[in-house]
């Protein structure tokens, strides 16, 4: 049975003399000055504590120091000082009940009006490598407190977390006669329990990076607000995370047009996918598959063996380096049209160069993700979420088990590992064709593993005769398998698993190819 959720009835407006006092407590002193000077020009009184208390001071604002107000030094190196009844009192009475204001008369507290609070920089300080006491350190407890307080009345009180709001309380206030309206309340208490959801969350993830505990939240800031989703109707935003890791979620931007929800997509995959490389490696996604991929003697050289595999795919496509982008490079990338370039770093030279097509969105990241970090990732469905830990796992030739009889050459072994780890980023059923260090045929996201193999071949400029071919899950017949060879394939590399494996492994003997087992799957749906 659905659940149906009453019309929330409107809320009293605060006392009708207006806001009398205003409790403020920030980090980020961004814009406070002149916010400060004009509650104070509104006739309001200034409450504050330690550093805020200081910086109102320094600007010749009268203010009352909290500890002054409570009777109640700061204790605790500041861990303590807002934590008192006369503060939260006056944070959660409610004006419209008489024992509430009774219980503030007889114990001396003020009604408090305005709560303009943020939180000690957590994330920035994790995000800066500091050690673990002075990451606990700048977590925030009082000032979750009074946020959530005054959000819960809001009824009678605003609650402002952002400095950007400050203008708007303030046209607020002047425009309706000291009262903030009470939809502009309640709209900020929304989103006050959104940032103290999403600071504990970043806390939680923080300590227990990997657990898939009973209760599990995520947390991220908006970082942009995105045109719209995957199509034209549908609302999307860009939110980053705590871990601030290397991509494109936290790149720099230095030229193009905006991003689009595709396009994060789609530079997210290509650039997780060179970071699998130590050599010098190029990929160029179309749609969240690779259509060329390939290692090089240089950056120029991988561009021109990666767009070699799909030149006609590769049009409009995303192109992900993992190393600087250099004048060479970036001149024979502008020979193609392409939607976004991602790499660690550029030269001054090939900057310049890519200038000559400002559509073209740069994105700089200073470094690579580390492909083998464990991390959560998370998906929807309706009603829930799928949570993995994403897939890190490597495979190299030690791990390798060789079932035919005869065993892959050392090139071919090459080839093979180069393979496996493209095709744990393509969509499955995949299969990839490679040769040399670089991709020649790449079948993806298929019902039939037997298409994929086909496609991949048919994807191919001309035949390769000597090719590889990986697999991201096993065959289940030989039919796949002897597609493959068909298209020229002499060594596999494949999970291993299938019921059928021998019937599999007698059909490569047959063809006298190579095939080795690596007993881990990569599917990627």
């Amino acid at each position: 049975m659905a659940t149906t959720h009453p019309t929330p009835a409107p809320q009293p407006a605060p006392d009708a003399s207006g806001p009398r006092r205003a409790l403020i407590s920030v980090s980020d002193k961004a814009g406070l000055a002149a916010f400060a000077r004009d509650l104070h020009a509104l006739g309001m009184t200034l409450l504050s504590t330690g550093g805020t208390a200081k910086a109102l001071g320094a600007e010749n604002l009268p203010v009352t120091d909290v500890g002054s107000y409570t009777g109640f030094p700061e204790i605790m190196d500041g861990r303590v000082k807002t934590l008192h009844p006369r503060v939260h009192g006056g944070i959660l009475a409610r004006r419209d009940d008489p024992d509430h204001i009774a219980a503030m008369d007889a114990h001396g507290i003020a009604a408090i009006d305005l709560v303009v609070i943020n939180l000690y920089p957590f994330a920035a300080t994790v995000q800066a490598g500091k050690d673990f006491g002075e990451c606990i350190e700048n977590i925030d407890i009082g000032g979750p407190a009074m946020i959530r307080a005054a959000a819960k009345n809001h009824a009678f009180v605003t609650v402002v977390t952002d400095p950007a709001d400050y203008p708007l309380v303030i046209a607020a206030l002047r425009d309706h006669g000291g009262i903030v309206p009470d939809d502009l309340r309640r709209a900020l208490a929304a989103k006050a329990f959104s940032l103290t959801a999403a600071y504990d969350s970043m806390i939680a993830s923080w300590l227990a990076p990997m657990q898939l505990t009973p209760s599990l939240s995520f947390a991220g800031t908006l970082a942009q607000t995105l045109r719209y989703g995957e199509n034209p109707h549908q609302a999307a935003a860009l939110y980053r995370d705590l871990t601030g890791r290397p991509g494109v979620a936290t790149a720099w931007q230095i030229q193009g047009k905006e991003l689009s929800f595709n396009n994060l997509g789609d530079t997210d995959a290509a650039f997780e996918l060179v970071a699998e490389f130590e050599d010098p490696a190029i990929a160029i996604i179309k749609h969240a598959n690779p259509c060329g991929v390939a290692l090089g003697t240089s950056m120029l050289d991988a561009y021109h063996r990666a767009f070699a595999c799909d030149p006609v795919s590769a049009f409009g496509g995303i192109i992900a380096l993992n190393r600087s982008l250099d004048a060479e490079t970036a001149q024979a990338i502008l020979g193609q049209f392409c939607e976004v370039i991602i790499a660690p770093d550029a030269s001054a030279e090939a900057l310049e160069i890519v200038r000559a097509k400002p559509n073209i969105r740069v994105l700089l990241t200073e470094s690579l993700p580390d492909v083998t970090q464990p991390r959560l990732t998370v998906r929807t469905i309706s009603g829930g979420l799928l949570v993995q830990g994403a897939d890190t796992g490597r495979i190299a030739a030690a791990d390798l088990k060789v079932v035919t009889r005869r065993a892959p050459t050392e090139a071919e072994l090459r080839d093979l590992l180069f393979a496996f780890r493209v095709c744990k980023h393509v969509k499955s059923n995949a299969i990839v064709y490679a040769q040399d260090g670089k991709t020649v045929g790449i079948g993806a996201g298929q019902m039939s593993r037997v298409d994929s193999c086909r496609i991949a071949a048919w994807k191919m400029q001309s035949p390769a005769p000597g090719m590889v071919v990986a697999s991201d899950a096993f065959f289940p017949f030989a039919d796949g398998l002897l597609e493959a060879v068909k298209a020229g394939a002499t060594a596999v590399i494949q999970p291993g698993g299938s019921i059928r494996d021998d019937e599999v492994i007698k059909a490569a003997d047959d063809a006298g190819i190579a095939m080795v087992f690596t007993g881990m799957r990569h599917f990627r749906h």
